[in-house]
């Protein structure tokens, strides 16, 4: 199965079931939302979720490209991204959890073949304020899938105050053997599709309250699900990588995590410029700044003359089509070189700095909030000079 089948299985199952597609946003979050980019399909739909109707209806089903700046430190392992895509649905006031559970196992065992045997499920196991979820164990019990029980893994927030709720989250088996232990004993369960029960609301002094109505919030990531559908042990193996891992290999001979690590920043840079974002010091364009400069980073340790003038043309507009992203490459690439050209003076004048005699010994506080507030070097590039 491609992507490209994935993702139309899953919408025409839901459509098929009453659901309308709504026209997934930009990674930029919709006015008033706190967090800097959108990092889950239910961001553009906080509203309707608390409550206001929405003008397609009570179930919802769409693709949205997120960005988790919490994960670029797990960038490189078989299941994180930066920019990713993620399936989502919802009832907004309509139907229950059980109802949500049963469509997603038989859309993950009849629509894409997953033997269910290769599956387990958590549940809300309940704490001081809320009780065990055991609807959703008894419609897990009904199919034959085994559960397990926990409590801060299985209960989704948006933050420390708003909606919230238990959830019932989906795994399947990654390993050579038959299935064995469980998802929080053995990392080769991987999730793959979350199912919240959002009818709570927390309040400041920590107190949960209803939500004005009972809503489902179900998200399931598109290259982790890709992945696992074509018979391969990383998001990197799936078809949406072959270009990069085709590409790459031949212009920048790099190890397996240098590769994951470019790719996945080159890409995520291009979908994030694609939005409208431009390179700065703080909020969204300190994200892209350190996504190239990371990429700078990895491919200059080996080799100081890499450039990216040299990246293809085709893996930009190869991310530019798939994110449905109607820019032109050529800006994206003229963004790209002019980072390139900042930081490559940065790291000169960085070196200069640090060969000053007061900066060869260690390095305290000060020094770091020195060179970062007059001479621009932020601490990590700081240490990353002194390392080299």
């Amino acid at each position: 199965m491609t992507t490209k089948d994935v993702v139309r299985t899953f919408v025409e199952y839901f459509e098929d079931r009453g659901h309308r597609r709504v026209t997934g946003s930009t990674l930029l979050p919709p006015p008033g939302d706190p967090v800097l980019f959108t990092s889950s399909g239910m961001h553009p739909l906080t509203p309707h979720l608390e409550g206001q109707p929405h003008p397609l209806g009570r179930r919802l089903v769409n693709v949205q490209r997120c960005l988790r700046t919490t994960d670029l430190e797990e960038d490189g392992d078989p299941t994180h991204l930066t920019v990713f895509e993620m399936l989502g649905t919802w009832s907004l006031g309509d139907y229950e959890g059980q109802q949500s559970l049963d469509w997603g196992y038989d859309l993950l065992t009849e629509g894409f073949g997953i033997d269910p045997r290769m599956l387990h499920a958590t549940v809300f196991g309940g704490d001081g304020q809320v009780g065990p979820d055991t609807a959703s164990l008894e419609s897990w019990q009904e199919r034959g899938v085994p559960v397990e029980f926990t409590v801060e893994d299985n209960w989704w927030s948006n933050g420390s105050t708003g909606p919230c709720g238990p959830d019932s989250e989906i795994f399947l088996w990654t390993g050579d053997t038959p299935p064995e232990s469980t998802p929080t004993g053995d990392d080769r369960w991987v999730e793959v599709w979350n199912h919240v029960m959002m009818r709570h609301r927390r309040l400041d002094d920590g107190s949960l309250v209803p939500l004005p109505q009972r809503n489902i919030d179900t998200g399931l990531g598109l290259e982790r699900l890709a992945a696992l559908l074509q018979g391969q042990k990383s998001v990197y193996g799936c078809d949406l990588f072959e270009p990069w891992r085709r590409l790459v290999p031949g212009l920048w001979q790099v190890d397996e995590p240098s590769l994951r690590l470019v790719s996945d920043h080159l890409r995520s840079a291009v979908v994030v410029i694609g939005d409208g974002v431009r390179p700065s010091n703080t909020d969204r364009g300190y994200v892209l700044r350190r996504l190239v400069r990371r990429v700078l980073t990895v491919l200059w340790r080996d080799a100081p003359s890499r450039q990216l003038v040299d990246l293809p043309g085709e893996l930009v507009q190869h991310t530019l089509d798939h994110f449905r992203q109607d820019v032109d490459p050529q800006d994206v690439r003229r963004v790209l070189l002019d980072e390139e050209r900042r930081f490559r003076g940065l790291l000169e004048r960085g070196r200069q700095v640090l060969a000053r005699p007061r900066f060869h010994g260690p390095l305290d506080e000060e020094d770091f909030h020195y060179l970062h507030d007059t001479h621009g070097l932020p601490r990590d590039l700081v240490v990353a000079l002194r390392q080299g």
